[in-house]
């Protein structure tokens, strides 16, 4: 995860005489602040007039998604715009997620038994949910980054290193961190920073692809009948 003006006091000024009463201003003080008043006046009516700056800024979700990604996760690209924005997240760090837990596979497994879409563990999910459902997974995978997301205070780099080591190394060193979760933010970082720079083809994408995705991204084809 976010002037002020100073008053020139002209020289002639010097030649106000100062009160010599107790009120709260003397006549040295007028000046700037009548100054001070006509500014907040005018200011507030150019305020109005105008839209507020926070109402103008870009809604992250308004973007779309980065053609970047392999196109097994493209393929989820309507679904991922729309469990983004229910999660109130990028849709460029969900694809980043997708990207490196299943290259799009909605049945992939791991050896610490993290299933789906977003390879979430299965204390995650409630009594009698699919683990396996795309829609089940993105929700309790979307619901976790977006807790970790929070914590980290919108730092990336740390909700990625609390989406897989768990929420509870995003305040440690990093030299705590075991070496899965460097190295998942060691790719997922720049793939993420390609994607929202619009850096296509990207080269974080195609180290991580060489490095470790091949097999991934393969098996998430076949499963999705792709060519």
């Amino acid at each position: 995860m976010p002037r002020a003006r100073s008053t020139k006091i002209h020289p002639e000024t010097a030649a106000i005489p100062q009160d010599t009463g107790s009120g709260c201003f003397s006549g040295f003080a007028i000046v700037p602040f009548v100054v001070i008043i006509v500014s907040i006046f005018l200011g507030n009516i150019a305020y109005q007039a105008s839209p507020h700056e926070w109402d103008s800024m870009p809604d992250p979700n308004s973007a779309g998604l980065s053609p970047i990604f392999r196109r097994e996760v493209l393929h989820w690209a309507d679904s991922i715009l729309t469990w983004a924005s229910a999660s109130g997240l990028d849709p460029n760090l969900v694809a980043t997620i997708m990207q490196i837990e299943s290259c799009g596979d909605p049945r992939a497994t791991s050896s610490a038994e993290a299933m789906g879409l977003f390879q979430v563990m299965p204390f995650h999910f409630h009594p009698g949910e699919n683990p396996y459902d795309p829609e089940t997974n993105a929700l309790r995978g979307l619901s976790y980054l977006a807790r970790s997301l929070t914590t980290a205070n919108g730092d990336a780099r740390l909700a990625l290193a609390g989406y897989n080591g768990g929420i509870g190394v995003i305040p440690r060193p990093e030299w705590t961190w075991h070496a899965e979760t460097k190295r998942y933010v060691q790719y997922g970082l720049p793939i993420y920073s390609d994607a929202v720079n619009g850096i296509d083809p990207s080269p974080a994408l195609n180290d991580w692809y060489s490095n470790y995705g091949v097999s991934l991204c393969r098996q998430a084809a076949q499963r999705l009948g792709l060519p």
